[in-house]
């Protein structure tokens, strides 16, 4: 299984992932060396890249860095550093959430898509905050995904997009389905001078959420988690993942550590 992310080869999120993934198959990691949010599916065309071994903080977990995007780093690892070992691709656990049109721009979706072009089943998986995040759920979720996709349950043609509300795994509220929220932005140019010429500067604004009913957004702000097959929107793949939300749901809050 290929492990990857957007925010970065040390970023804690990426671990927290590793560890919880480690216990039910062996995981390589290929992620980008720094933190590289909002790239999208940008791949380097015009660039050389550089690949560094990583000396990993979970023992027995063979890592690697490279010098660019996060769709770099899977096409790296699909095309040359694990060409045959690979049936299964996790991007995350991001900081920050992945809904609505922040999809197109993510580079945690970004990496998984580059799984998906590649045949595999691929799933980005995100938390909806910046600080403090709680990882403990989203980690403890995604090998339940990954034995759905081993069992047959989901299909392998599937890119799913996972986000998470930042609660403990106590406060959980269910796995629902949810379609692309909209968000709209008023974004911000700053002008600059470098003592030589202007720069400008894209700041994003406050975010408007169009947090309807049956979207990610509305998901996650009622405490749910929210799964979003972006590869297709076909009325029984969309009824298949809706009939798996109660028993994920349970199979999670078993996966509760004991009191």
């Amino acid at each position: 299984m290929l492990v990857t992310n957007d925010d970065g080869v040390r970023a804690p999120g990426l671990w927290a992932l590793v560890k919880s993934l480690q216990t039910v198959a062996e995981v390589v990691v290929v992620a980008p060396d720094r933190e590289q949010s909002g790239v999208g599916t940008s791949i380097s065309l015009h660039n050389p890249l550089r690949i560094v071994p990583v000396d990993a903080p979970v023992t027995g977990v063979e890592t690697y860095a490279v010098e660019g995007t996060p769709g770099d780093a899977v096409i790296l690892a699909l095309g040359h550093l694990a060409k045959d070992g690979v049936d299964m691709v996790v991007a995350g656990i991001n900081q920050g959430a992945n809904l609505g049109n922040d999809v197109y721009i993510s580079g945690t979706v970004g990496a998984a898509c580059q799984g998906w072009f590649y045949g595999l089943p691929s799933v980005a998986l995100s938390v909806g905050a910046l600080h403090n995040v709680k990882f403990e759920a989203a980690a403890k979720l995604a090998p339940l995904l990954a034995g759905l996709f081993a069992r047959g349950k989901l299909p392998r043609n599937l890119l799913l997009n996972v986000t998470l509300p930042n609660v403990s795994l106590y406060d959980i509220q269910g796995i629902e389905v949810g379609r692309l929220a909209r968000r709209t932005y008023a974004d911000v140019v700053e002008e600059g001078w470098d003592g030589k010429r202007k720069y400008y500067w894209v700041v994003r604004g406050n975010a408007e959420w169009k947090d309807d009913p049956g979207t990610d957004v509305r998901a996650v702000r009622m405490g749910r988690v929210s799964l979003t097959p972006l590869s297709s929107s076909n009325p029984q793949l969309l009824a298949t993942l809706r009939r798996l939300c109660f028993p994920l749901y349970s199979e999670l809050l078993t996966a509760r550590p004991e009191e």
